[in-house]
């Protein structure tokens, strides 16, 4: 390879085959784009998220919708998460046959199909699933009836998200007792998402808020609780509210996901993780002085919360995303970049970038140390 002056990040690549990537290689030598994870900031904020809760009475079960992957899932739990959570049932297959046996689907399962997948789902792991209506509570029933499992069932509480869920106090107290009296259904608790604050930027008003609706379902377990029933799991919280729902006596377990990787729209809100994950892109076109065209465009990377930034070059600026090419304003940059030259830019949602993708290339001290599938990627159903 031939370095271009003093700018590590900018690197012609002379001798490459680009249809292997051997262990080891630079990472300005990869082919692009490519979706980089840092292992060194990953493990960081893995290690960082695991001392908080040893200081707290919730535990940690990290959502796995924003990485998808099982070996990052297990690194978590090595880390002391007491399982995984997932948004989908195709997720926690991934997750259940990479050998995790503790999953919570934070979701709704309502149609025939999937009922039976979770049900069979069920004979190789414990499974939690949430529910909001009494219908679909009877179809779980005779299914895990008629496949002999149990099921463990949360009561999804709708405390402001405005998503799924049935309302605080009574219809849920009401759902509770519809559980308990199912056969091969286990009432375990509630469970509430509090989305709709956990990305508020000014920390003050995000407590406030995050408080506010955690009240809810707080109020919400007290009741059923003297019902008689006991709420055992009380699951909710976010990267963004997992220091002040986390600090929540009755909240047993929280759900964050995104601060294993971060993104730079989320740093904004939660500053003491990193973000460990880039998009590696090639210039491929400089059409005037002050534009430089790039080979990553909205098919390597979301811009639904902005667009991603670039790292490490003061003055450069992607100013556009089309399907296969993005714009860089290079026009305040004292650097001129050149057709071939690597920029890495950070996703502003991390969570759709990683959906793109179908491996990660884990970089530690600038080289290629492991490459991982995204198993749990395109798993929608």
């Amino acid at each position: 390879m031939e370095f271009w002056g003093e700018r590590p990040f900018l690197i012609k690549v002379t001798k490459m085959q680009f249809d292997e990537t051997p262990i080891g290689a630079y990472k300005y030598e990869l082919d692009t784009p490519i979706l980089l994870i840092d292992l060194d900031l990953m493990e960081s904020n893995i290690a960082k998220m695991a001392d908080f809760f040893r200081s707290v009475n919730a535990n940690l079960r990290p959502h796995t919708k924003t990485h998808k992957t099982p070996i990052i899932a297990h690194k978590q739990i090595d880390a002391s998460a007491i399982g995984v959570t997932c948004a989908k049932l195709g997720e926690a297959e991934v997750m259940v046959n990479s050998g995790i046996k503790q999953v919570l689907i934070a979701n709704e399962i309502i149609t025939p199909l999937k009922i039976e997948k979770l049900t069979s789902l069920a004979r190789h792991a414990d499974l939690i699933v949430a529910v909001d209506d009494e219908d679909n509570v009877e179809h779980l029933s005779k299914s895990a009836f008629n496949k002999g499992v149990n099921l463990k069932v949360l009561v999804e509480v709708d405390i402001g998200m405005k998503r799924c869920g049935v309302e605080p106090g009574e219809p849920a107290l009401k759902l509770a007792h519809k559980i308990e009296k199912s056969k091969n259904l286990t009432f375990a608790g509630l469970m509430g998402y509090e989305g709709h604050t956990v990305t508020i930027p000014d920390f003050d008003k995000r407590k406030y808020e995050t408080e506010k609706s955690m009240a809810l379902l707080v109020e919400t377990k007290d009741l059923i609780e003297r019902s008689g029933l006991r709420v055992e799991i009380m699951s909710g919280g976010g990267t963004g509210t997992y220091n002040i729902t986390g600090k929540i006596p009755e909240m047993t377990e929280i759900q964050a996901g995104s601060y294993v990787v971060m993104d730079a729209y989320y740093k904004n809100v939660v500053n003491e993780f990193d973000c460990a994950l880039t998009i590696l892109s090639t210039v491929i076109s400089r059409p005037n002085k002050t534009t430089a065209i790039i080979d990553a465009g909205i098919k390597t990377m979301t811009k639904e919360f902005g667009l991603p930034l670039v790292k490490g070059i003061e003055g450069v600026k992607l100013t556009r995303l089309s399907e296969e090419h993005g714009n860089l304003d290079v026009s305040k940059s004292e650097i001129d970049l050149k057709r071939g030259d690597k920029i890495e830019l950070i996703p502003t949602h991390c969570c759709t970038t990683i959906n793109l993708h179908d491996k990660f290339y884990g970089i530690r001290n600038d080289r290629l140390e492991t490459i991982w599938d995204i198993e749990g990627r395109g798993k929608v159903r």
